[in-house]
């Protein structure tokens, strides 16, 4: 039962849960960004958060179908995810968006159509070296790409622009999941969203 003196305290916590925000989680392939998100989206909803995972992968799928690896399509596809992204942020959801993402332009596209809106979006670079990802390589892709089957792969024959400031810099390679999830909790409350 929920006393008065409770009251005020009930209020704030229900005025964080239902406030919605973007997190983008871009890195290289393999750097642990989804798992990362996965980890984050368990304890915000253990917490009351509304989440939504908006996983690059999935989203390639079934709303990018078609779409290939040039920089246009990237960036399409970029946009799309931002789009649903801030739809969904701005209706109160917890949004994380661990997609690669590996052009600075297009990253500040999406951030500035959040921030046209005033909907809460923050960028995480999960900041995993080519060679630890390559050596996890969860979907084949650096075997792959070292053996010619595939070109354009993100960071070794495409480019990567690493962001220059993050909000948060993981750097996951050097903890575990707990930790990383840990810390990029810490930055949702820090910035009153957790």
């Amino acid at each position: 039962m929920t006393t008065t003196a409770d009251a005020p305290a009930a209020e704030a916590a229900a005025a964080v849960q239902a406030c919605g925000a973007t997190v983008w989680l871009t890195g290289l392939p393999s750097a642990g960004k989804t798992t990362i998100a996965t980890a984050l989206a368990e304890r915000l909803r253990a917490e009351g958060h509304r989440v939504e995972i908006l996983d690059g992968d999935e989203i390639r799928e079934f709303l990018s179908r078609g779409l290939g690896f040039t920089r246009e399509d990237r960036d399409t596809n970029i946009q799309r995810i931002g789009f649903v992204a801030e739809l969904l942020a701005s209706n109160g959801v917890k949004v994380l968006a661990p997609v690669i993402a590996p052009y600075a332009n297009s990253r500040a596209a999406v951030a500035a159509r959040h921030a046209a809106k005033h909907t809460n979006y923050l960028e995480v670079h999960v900041a995993t070296p080519v060679e630890v990802c390559s050596v996890r390589d969860v979907k084949g892709l650096y075997a792959k790409q070292a053996a010619g089957e595939i070109s354009g792969l993100t960071g070794v024959d495409d480019p990567y622009e690493a962001p220059a400031s993050p909000d948060l810099r993981i750097e996951a390679h050097t903890q575990t999941v707990a930790e990383s999830a840990a810390a990029l909790h810490a930055l949702l409350t820090e910035r009153g969203l957790a």
